[in-house]
C-alpha cells in the first residue's frame, strides 16, 4: 500500500480573474477523498487493489455467533442487533477502502467536493441509485437519513450531526452540509452515513422498530428471512443497482450469508465441526494449534488460514467503571494492573503465543515512543502537565512478572499501591478504607464469551488474595448490552479496535461528554480536558506530523491512565472455513476486518 500525505488538494485548480487579481482556489468534485493527501486509486480505477473482479458469484457462508437478537435495527440504541447487520445491509454515499487508512471513493455518490478548509461538503448522487425496491435513493431520502439518526438514531450519530450547521439540497442530484467549524474528518464520516428510505417510516417510529420493520436500504444484501434470536439470512439481491461499479468489482460474490446464532462458544465450535457452520474465527492460539484437527481438517475439506494486518492491537482487558468511586484513583488502578498475571494467564490460554497490548495504538507507528514525550509529542502534553496521570510525561511500562501461580513480587506492589490509596488488610484479611468500607465489586461478563470465564477466575482469585472482595456475574449478552449501554457494572470484558487513522470515534470511546451519554463507548468513564484536546488536535491536524504526535500524545494519556487492565493482541486473524470459500491473494492493509470477509470472498468447488 501507498500512502501520500499532505495538503489536502493540493492541485485544485486556480481562476485568474485579471493579470493584478488575486488568485483563488476553487473546490472541484473528485471520485474520492482521503484524511490527508489523495486517494490512491485514480478516477479511472478498476477496482480495489484487496478483490478479485473475476471471483464468480453463487455460493454461501454460514457464519456463527455467541449471544441471540430481537432488533433488525442497528441504527437505534434500543435492542441487540447481529452486529454484522450495519456493514453488510446498508450502504452509504461513500465506500471505504480498507487497503488504505482512510479513503472513500463513490459508492451511492458519483462525487465529493469540499473546500480546502473543510467546512462544508457536497455529494452528488448517483442517478441509478437504487433502493432494494427498486425506487430512486434521491436528495431527501439522505437529509432525512442524516437528520433521523442525528436526532433519534443510535448516540454515536449524534455527535456528528451536532457539528452540521446546515443541510440542504443544492440540486436535483446534490445535497451540502455546512460545518459549524471546519473538520477534516466530517466530510468523510458524513459520506459513510447509512442510507434509508424516508417513506418506509412515514407514520412508524423509527426508535422501536424492533423486528416488525427491516429498514429499506441500497446494499447487495438484503434481510431474506430470520427466527428471531436464533438466526438471520442474508441474500444477494440480483438487481442490486451498483454490482457493476469498479468500486463493487470483486465484492458481494456469496448468494447468501446466514449468521447463526448459539448459547456460549462451545456450542458454537461443535456446529462448526459438524459442518453446520462453514467459517470459524479462532481467538486462541492455544486452540488453534490442538483443536483444528478434526476429520474435515483431516480431510482437506475445511483448511485453516492466517491473515496478517497492519492495524493497531488496539485495547482489550478488563475496563474499570470510574463512575464507581473504587476505581478514582489512578493507584488503585495501578494495583489491579499488577494483580493481573500476564505472563502465567497468557501461558494457560494461549502458549503464550500472543504479545501483550503495551498502549492503545501498539503494533503501528501511531503508538507512544519507549521513554520520555519528546519533541512536539511533549509541546501538545505540556499545557496538561499538572493533571497528568505519573508515567505520562517520563514514559510508563506495564508491570512484568516472573510467569509464577504467585507473582510475588507484583502482588507486593500492588498492596503497596493500594496502602498509598488509603487501603488497608484488617485482621480478617479484608481491605478496608479508613472508614472501614470494604473494597468489594463485581466482574460482569457476557455469557459464552470463549476463555473469559477462565481468566475473569484467576483473576478474581489474585485480587482476593489482596484482600478484596470480588463477585463474577455472568449474564446473557441481552442483558449486557443493556447494562453497559446504562454503564451498569464496576469491571467487565473490554475491546476496542483501532484503526490506522484515528478521528471523530476517539471522541464517543473516551471523550468527556460521552462519559455521559448512555449507549456510548465510554466505558471506563474517563473526563480528562488532556484527551479531549488531544482528539480534536488529531482530527485538526493538517499536516501528517502533527497528527502523529498528536495521537501518539493520546496514547500515552490513555494508557498511563490505567484505564483497562490489558490482556494480548494478534498481528494476524485465525480463520478455519470450508475448502470452497477463497478470499484474494493480496490482502488489505486492515486484514481481516470490516469489510473482508465475507464481502471479498467467494465460494467455487
Amino acid at each position: 500500500m501507498q500512502t501520500r500525505f499532505g495538503p489536502v488538494f493540493a492541485a485544485l485548480s486556480l481562476l485568474t480573474f485579471s493579470a493584478v487579481a488575486p488568485v483563488a482556489a476553487v473546490s472541484q468534485p473528485t471520485h474520492g477523498i482521503a484524511m490527508y493527501g489523495e486517494p490512491a486509486l485514480p478516477q479511472d480505477f478498476a477496482h480495489l487493489p484487496h478483490t478479485n473482479p473475476d471471483a464468480p458469484k453463487g455460493g454461501r457462508i454460514v457464519q456463527g455467533e455467541v449471544g441471540s437478537f430481537d432488533s433488525l435495527n442497528p441504527h437505534i440504541l434500543k435492542g441487540n442487533t447481529p452486529w454484522q447487520l450495519q456493514y453488510l445491509a446498508y450502504e452509504g454515499l461513500m465506500g471505504r477502502s480498507w487497503d488504505e487508512p482512510f479513503t472513500l471513493y463513490g459508492l451511492l455518490a458519483e462525487s465529493i467536493e469540499v473546500d480546502e478548509a473543510r467546512s462544508w461538503v457536497e455529494f452528488t448522487l448517483r442517478p441509478e441509485a437504487r433502493f432494494s425496491d427498486g425506487s430512486p435513493v434521491t436528495v431527501e431520502d439522505v437529509l432525512w437519513s442524516f437528520e433521523t439518526l442525528g436526532t433519534i438514531g443510535h448516540p454515536r450519530y449524534h455527535g456528528t450531526w451536532a457539528r452540521v450547521a446546515k443541510a440542504e439540497a443544492v440540486g436535483a442530484r446534490t445535497v451540502r452540509f455546512t460545518f459549524t467549524a471546519p473538520d477534516r474528518e466530517l466530510p468523510l464520516i458524513l459520506g459513510l452515513r447509512p442510507v434509508l428510505k424516508k417513506a418506509q417510516w412515514e407514520g412508524v417510529d423509527f426508535a422501536e422498530s424492533g423486528t416488525s420493520v427491516i429498514p429499506i436500504a441500497s446494499a447487495p444484501y438484503v434481510v431474506d428471512r430470520f427466527e428471531a434470536g436464533r438466526s438471520v439470512v442474508l441474500k444477494r439481491n440480483p438487481d442490486y443497482w451498483g454490482r457493476d461499479l469498479p468500486f463493487m468489482r470483486g465484492q458481494a460474490n456469496l448468494d447468501e450469508i446466514r449468521m447463526e446464532f448459539f448459547g456460549d462458544s462451545t456450542a458454537m465450535f461443535e456446529a462448526f465441526t459438524a459442518g453446520l457452520l462453514t467459517t470459524m474465527r479462532e481467538t486462541s492460539a492455544n486452540a488453534w494449534n490442538t483443536r483444528y484437527d478434526f476429520p474435515a481438517v483431516q480431510a482437506g475439506e475445511v483448511v485453516k488460514s492466517e491473515i496478517p494486518h497492519r492495524r493497531p492491537s488496539g485495547i482489550t482487558g478488563f475496563v474499570m467503571n470510574q463512575r464507581n468511586p473504587l476505581f478514582a484513583d489512578w493507584r488503585v488502578r495501578e494495583a489491579m494492573i499488577h494483580a493481573f498475571n500476564f505472563e502465567y494467564i497468557a501461558q494457560v490460554v494461549n502458549d503464550g503465543q500472543e504479545p501483550r497490548i503495551t498502549s492503545y495504538f501498539s503494533n503501528s507507528e501511531l503508538a507512544m515512543q519507549p521513554g520520555a514525550a519528546t519533541g512536539r509529542e511533549a509541546e501538545f502534553l505540556a499545557p496538561f502537565a499538572d493533571s497528568l496521570t505519573p508515567g505520562t510525561l517520563e514514559g510508563y511500562t506495564l508491570p512484568a512478572s516472573d510467569g509464577s501461580v504467585a507473582n510475588r513480587r507484583n502482588m507486593r506492589a500492588a498492596m503497596a499501591l493500594l496502602a498509598d490509596a488509603g487501603w488497608q488488610v484488617d485482621d480478617g484479611g479484608v481491605l478496608r478504607n479508613a472508614e472501614g468500607v470494604p473494597f468489594e465489586f463485581t466482574i460482569l461478563i457476557r455469557q459464552g464469551a470463549r476463555n473469559i470465564p477462565a481468566i475473569t477466575e484467576i483473576y478474581a482469585e489474585a485480587l482476593n488474595r489482596l484482600g478484596m472482595q470480588v463477585t463474577i456475574t455472568q449474564i446473557d449478552s441481552a442483558q449486557y448490552t443493556e447494562r453497559t449501554n446504562a454503564f451498569d457494572f464496576d469491571v467487565t470484558h473490554y475491546t476496542r479496535g483501532l484503526s490506522l487513522s484515528p478521528g471523530a470515534e476517539q471522541r464517543l470511546y473516551w471523550g468527556s461528554d460521552a462519559a455521559e451519554t448512555p449507549g456510548s463507548r465510554n466505558w471506563m468513564g474517563v473526563q480528562s480536558p488532556a484527551i479531549d484536546a488531544l482528539i480534536e488536535r488529531l482530527l485538526t491536524s493538517t499536516e501528517r506530523a502533527d497528527f502523529v504526535a498528536a495521537t501518539r500524545a493520546l496514547d500515552r494519556v490513555l494508557t498511563a491512565g490505567r484505564h483497562v487492565v490489558p490482556f494480548w493482541f494478534t498481528d494476524r486473524a485465525r480463520i478455519a472455513h470450508d475448502a470452497a470459500l477463497k478470499y484474494p491473494d493480496t490482502l488489505p492493509a486492515y486484514g481481516d476486518w470490516i469489510g473482508f470477509q465475507p464481502d471479498v470472498w467467494w465460494y467455487a468447488e
